[in-house]
C-alpha cells in the first residue's frame, strides 16, 4: 500500500465543517472594510527575495530565519510572502498607483513563515489589513484604527486592549538608538545573545524580547516617547485627541516597537489576554519611507495587518455564535419519477428564491436513508416528493429544527409558502 501523505507541518486544511466561520470573518471584514471606501488589491504569493529583504530589514526574525526562499530555474531567488506590505507598495510603484494620490487599500490571503508551529501561529496562515498612501495626518491614523475597533465591535469580540506608541521621525529614532546603545552596553552582561547580536544592527528589537530575565533591564531602558522630534510628538498628541473624540480607549505602550524595520511614527497593537503567548490579534503603524526605499517617489504609508487564525480562535473563546452554512431546504425524493421531478423543482425554487441554500438528494437511497440525510446536513426544513406526492401535486414540508407542523402544500403554492418563512437567508 502507498505511504500516505501528509500535508506539510503548520500548513493546514480548512474543513468544511470550519469553513462557515471562516467565511463569516472573511465576509464581514471585506463588508466593513468597503464601508470605509478602501478597494481590494490582491497581490502574487511569490515575490523577489529582495523586496522583503529591503522592506522588513537584514536583521530581523523574518529575514534571517522565517522566509520560505529558493532559487527558480533560471537563478533568481524568490520567497513566499511573510506579509504583504511590501508586496502593497510593490504594486502599487509598479503600477502608478502611489504617486501625487491618495490610495486606500484592503488585502486579504495566506502568508508564510517558517517557524515553530503554536496554536494560533502557523506556517501558512492567513492575514487581512488595510494599507493607506499619500495621506500624512494624523487623521488616517484615527481612522485606520477606528476601521479595526469597529471590526471587534461588528464580530462582538470584547476583551480586547489597544495599545498605543509613537516611534517618532527616521532621525528622532537614529538619535535615541545611539541612546539605547550605550545603556544596553552598560547591561551586556545581562542580555542573551539573540539581543546582544541585534544590540549593534537593531536595538529596538531588543525591546521587543520575551526573555523573563531581560525583563527588568528592558523596563528602565529609555523611553522613546522621551526622544520625539517636536513634529512627531504633536502628531501622537493629534491622534490621542481624535481617539479620545471617538470614545476609542487606548493605552500608551512605551515599549511598543512593532517587529519590522520599516515602521515611523504611529505604531498599535490590539492584544488580549485570552490567547496566551499569542496575544496580538491585529497590529499595524506608519512607514512613511517605505514607499521611497523601495525604490518610489516619497509618500506616506500606514496600515495595519491581522491574523484571522487568531481572530477565530477568540471568537470561539468568547463563545461567540457565527451564522450556520448549512442548506435551509433539503430536498428528498423517494422513486425515479420524484427524482426526475424532485431535480427540477429544486433549480426552479433555486430560481425564484435564490437567497436560500437548497440541498437536493443524490443517489437515491431508501426514505429512512434520506431523512438521515436531511438532518445529517443541518437542514430547517426537508421537502418530501414522493408517489403519492407527485399523483397529488403537492409536496410535504418536515420541519427539521423546530416544534411547527409538518404539511402539505401544492407544487404551484411552494414558493409562496417557503416566502412566509422565516429563513435567515444568509
Amino acid at each position: 500500500m502507498p505511504k500516505v501523505i501528509q500535508s506539510i507541518r503548520g500548513m493546514h486544511d480548512i474543513l468544511p465543517d470550519q469553513s462557515a466561520a471562516w467565511q463569516h470573518l472573511e465576509g464581514t471584514i471585506r463588508t466593513l472594510f468597503t464601508q470605509y471606501g478602501y478597494r481590494e488589491l490582491r497581490t502574487p504569493v511569490l515575490e523577489p527575495t529582495e523586496l522583503f529583504c529591503r522592506s522588513i530589514g537584514e536583521v530581523t526574525d523574518i529575514v534571517e530565519k522565517e522566509m520560505y526562499t529558493f532559487d527558480d530555474r533560471n537563478g533568481d531567488s524568490l520567497t513566499l510572502r511573510p506579509e504583504c506590505t511590501a508586496s502593497c507598495v510593490r504594486a502599487g510603484i509598479q503600477n502608478g498607483l502611489l504617486y501625487n494620490q491618495q490610495q486606500r487599500i484592503w488585502y486579504i490571503g495566506p502568508m508564510f513563515r517558517h517557524e515553530r508551529p503554536q496554536k494560533g501561529r502557523y506556517r501558512q496562515f492567513y492575514q487581512a489589513g488595510i494599507e493607506t498612501y499619500g495621506i500624512p495626518g494624523p487623521d488616517i491614523d484615527a481612522e485606520v484604527i477606528a476601521v479595526s475597533a469597529r471590526l471587534w465591535r461588528t464580530l462582538g469580540i470584547k476583551n480586547v486592549e489597544l495599545q498605543l506608541n509613537s516611534l517618532g521621525s527616521n532621525e528622532a529614532r537614529m538619535q535615541y538608538r545611539e541612546v539605547l546603545i550605550e545603556y544596553l552596553k552598560q547591561h551586556e552582561d545581562v542580555l542573551d545573545e539573540d539581543a546582544k547580536r541585534r544590540m549593534l544592527t537593531n536595538p529596538l528589537r531588543v525591546l521587543d524580547s520575551k526573555n523573563p530575565k531581560m525583563a527588568d533591564i528592558i523596563a528602565a531602558a529609555p523611553q522613546l516617547l522621551d526622544h520625539l522630534d517636536d513634529e512627531s510628538k504633536e502628531h501622537f498628541d493629534r491622534l490621542k485627541m481624535l481617539l479620545d473624540e471617538m470614545g476609542i480607549e487606548y493605552v500608551i505602550n512605551p515599549r511598543l516597537v512593532r517587529g519590522l524595520d520599516y515602521y515611523c511614527r504611529t505604531v498599535f497593537e490590539w492584544v488580549t489576554t485570552e490567547l496566551g503567548t499569542q496575544g496580538t490579534i491585529c497590529a499595524g503603524g506608519r512607514y512613511d519611507g517605505l514607499v521611497e526605499q523601495l525604490g518610489g517617489k516619497p509618500t506616506t504609508g500606514l496600515g495595519f495587518a491581522m491574523g484571522l487564525e487568531r481572530i477565530l480562535l477568540l471568537l470561539e473563546e468568547q463563545n461567540i455564535e457565527v451564522p450556520a452554512l448549512a442548506p435551509h431546504i433539503y430536498i428528498v425524493m423517494q422513486g425515479e419519477e420524484a427524482e426526475t421531478s424532485g431535480l427540477t423543482l429544486s433549480e426552479t425554487l433555486r430560481n425564484q428564491l435564490p437567497q436560500l441554500r437548497i440541498m437536493s438528494n443524490c443517489a437515491s437511497g431508501s426514505f429512512k436513508a434520506q431523512m438521515k440525510r436531511a438532518d445529517k446536513s443541518g437542514a430547517e426544513y426537508a421537502i418530501i416528493l414522493g408517489d403519492n406526492e407527485l399523483s397529488e401535486g403537492v409536496v410535504t414540508i418536515k420541519p427539521l429544527r423546530n416544534q411547527g407542523e409538518q404539511c402539505q402544500v401544492s407544487r404551484n403554492g411552494l414558493v409562496e409558502q417557503l416566502t412566509k418563512t422565516a429563513f435567515d437567508g444568509e
